[in-house]
């Protein structure tokens, strides 16, 4: 474990001179003393690593000194290896000089990494999106990547689903989510506020002529990602049901309800009564599609509210009494 954080400061101050103490400390999560005793192991080792004071300091590298990459472990390199999604450097226009680049990787490694990079591309293959999906590939995607790289605004039109009337919109694109074979542009509009579009509905595009729009620093994709996903989902549960529920259902209900609606039912779950059962308020889409989620419980859920839901289980109930009964057996 110690070695590959002694590598890994090692690229750090290579890519980054001048990375302080603290700032090592903070990629590598350890203290500022371990970071001093790596940079005098890595010294020791034959490393040329050394600390400077002023306003330009930081751990430098001497000059002219580069880690070679033949120091990957062959786990290392097989990971490399795998790190590129086919399909989406495809999609992007990048695939041929995805290739070009492993061919230049793979030049570089010995013979006994190579071939262990190169085995992992035949054992393992991803197919991002979802079953019974034809995935294709927004014509505009591109020319979008192309703006993302460069950090220059477009103008875009974008069809919206069930009008027929599509916007325009100006647009600074900070990035691109493939998300069960669905592409979607995450980007900035003039009032300042973020969007979300489907790459696929984007109907016409055309960059703005001008110097690139400069970046917010404290920007992040996936963090905005995922913080943005999960508001969507819970923006779709629009009502609340009252169950009550054994421990075996209690147990089971994040694999049949949506998570965030999961997540927030257990938090909200009563101390259990006197046949053990605990009472959680469920947030759900609709009553159909809580019924249809909640009815794998079986015996083991009760809905306390709301009373259509409540009807629908009763109804449910008799149905099946009357099909599984004494006077239906043959």
């Amino acid at each position: 474990m110690r070695a590959a954080r002694l590598i890994r400061m090692a690229l750090l101050v290579q890519s980054s001179p001048g990375l302080t103490a603290d700032a090592l400390a903070r990629e590598l999560d350890v203290s500022r003393r371990t970071v001093i005793r790596d940079a005098q192991a890595l010294q020791e080792a034959g490393v040329p690593i050394r600390a400077e004071r002023g306003r330009a300091g930081g751990y430098h590298l001497a000059p002219g000194h580069r880690t070679r990459l033949t120091t990957l472990h062959p786990t290392e390199a097989e990971t490399l290896f795998l790190s590129g999604l086919p399909t989406a450097l495809r999609d992007l226009g990048l695939s041929d000089a995805a290739d070009t680049a492993r061919l230049k990787l793979s030049a570089t490694l010995l013979p006994s990494l190579r071939a262990a990079a190169e085995s992992s591309v035949r054992r393992f293959h991803l197919d991002a999106p979802a079953w019974f999906r034809e995935p294709s590939t927004p014509g505009l995607l591109p020319e979008l990547a192309r703006a993302v790289w460069s950090d220059r605004t477009v103008e875009i039109t974008y069809a919206r689903p069930g009008r027929d009337d599509a916007v325009t919109r100006l647009l600074q694109p900070y990035g691109l989510v493939l998300k069960a074979g669905v592409w979607y542009v995450v980007g900035r509009v003039p009032d300042g506020a973020w969007r979300t579009y489907r790459v696929d509905r984007v109907t016409a595009l055309s960059p703005i002529d001008g110097e690139p729009f400069v970046r917010d620093p404290g920007f992040d994709l996936t963090a905005h990602w995922r913080a943005s996903a999960e508001a969507f989902a819970r923006t779709l549960l629009r009502t609340t049901a009252t169950l009550r529920l054994t421990e075996r259902g209690l147990a089971r209900l994040p694999a049949v309800a949506d998570p965030a609606g999961a997540g927030e039912a257990l938090a909200s779950a009563s101390g259990p009564d006197a046949a053990g059962r605990v009472t959680v308020e469920l947030p759900v889409e609709s009553e159909e599609v809580a019924f249809a989620q909640l009815s794998e419980l079986g015996a083991d859920v009760e809905v306390l509210a709301p009373e259509g839901l409540r009807a629908r289980f009763r109804a449910h109930a008799r149905d099946l009494a009357a099909l599984y009964g004494v006077a239906g057996q043959r």
